[in-house]
């Protein structure tokens, strides 16, 4: 039968992903996305201490903050704008009202992350774009602008080659404290169209031949296709969401497919499974929870929980374990 598509066909990595292994992940909104699949199938996973970033030169000093032993921001990094008190390495998502609390939530999730570092041996990277804003009183590169006035800055696009160097720099210094480190690379298919189509795919093109460079100098890391599966395999818009940017739940289940395709072992995917149907039966909302159907309901996901947690002691079923409970 003829297909009318052009399909990318799943090829097994030369390594696999288990709930036993430790992932990191850093980069932009489509590895939130992700992230958030692998830490509802418990695996252990961290996702985004600095919070969402987009370029390589944000996502590079990121990892080397966490390669630094006891390093903390202090209140001379931040800066207040609308009422907030904002960093130019973080997300938005750091930004607080109070300047305390702002630097406490940063440095926490700095100092767990260093933790975690220590321990990971599988590291995802998605790079969003090549295009970085430059603050001009300082020459640095941000993160995140914060909706600050666009006189403030200079746009411009790292190149392919410091792209490559920047990064594999800091993954041979991860590699040295990780022995066992793999290493995905993936460019978010997420488009960034401010600059227009055009520049977009330039910007994109300038990621996919860095991780090309990338994955030729370092034999643990891996390009995974996320760019290619929405926009050649996929090729629709049927497939992305509302803002016809970002994937669409469809497409994004269709990578997900495909990703546990290239790095999971059958049996990470029967274990993976199993405590999907538990965190999708806390999901269910019944239009009559009193019930005592809905209560026979609850004590039998707490017999699949108690049976998982037997035979995956590591696992944590704490929440969906007090959720049942309460019903039961």
């Amino acid at each position: 039968m003829k297909h009318f598509r052009t399909i990318l066909p799943a090829q097994r990595a030369p390594f696999s992903i288990g709930h036993s292994d430790r992932l990191l992940l850093i980069g932009s909104c489509f590895t939130e996305n992700i992230g958030a699949r692998l830490h509802s199938g418990k695996f252990p996973v961290y996702i985004n201490p600095f919070g969402i970033v987009y370029n390589p030169v944000s996502m590079t000093r990121c990892l080397n903050h966490l390669l630094l032993d006891n390093q903390q921001f202090e209140e001379n990094n931040l800066f207040e704008h609308a009422g907030l008190w904002h960093s130019w390495e973080h997300h938005g998502h750091f930004s607080r009202p109070d300047r305390a609390a702002a630097l406490a939530g940063i440095n926490t999730a700095l100092k767990t992350a260093a933790a975690h570092l220590k321990k990971t041996n599988r590291l995802l990277l998605t790079l969003g774009t090549a295009d970085v804003f430059t603050l001009r009183s300082t020459g640095e590169v941000v993160a995140n602008n914060h909706k600050m006035p666009t006189a403030l800055f200079e746009q411009g696009r790292i190149s392919v080659a410091e792209t490559a160097e920047r990064i594999t720099a800091v993954l041979e210094k991860i590699k040295l404290q990780n022995p066992d480190l793999q290493v995905i690379l993936t460019v978010s298919p997420v488009r960034h169209i401010r600059n227009g189509l055009v520049e977009n795919q330039r910007s994109k093109a300038t990621l996919l031949l860095a991780c090309e460079q990338i994955c030729q100098a370092l034999p643990y890391a891996h390009y995974f296709p996320a760019y290619e599966l929405l926009l050649d395999d996929l090729r629709d818009y049927r497939f992305y969401a509302n803002d016809m940017l970002h994937p669409s739940e469809v497409g994004a289940d269709y990578i997900w497919q495909f990703f546990g395709d290239t790095f999971f072992s059958e049996e990470t995917r029967r274990l993976y499974t199993r405590v999907e149907k538990i965190t999708a039966a806390m999901q269910h909302r019944p239009f009559h929870p009193e019930t005592p159907e809905h209560r026979a309901f609850a004590r039998a996901q707490l017999v699949a929980i108690e049976q998982l947690s037997e035979e995956h002691p590591e696992l944590d079923f704490s929440m969906e374990k007090g959720h049942f409970l309460h019903i039961s």
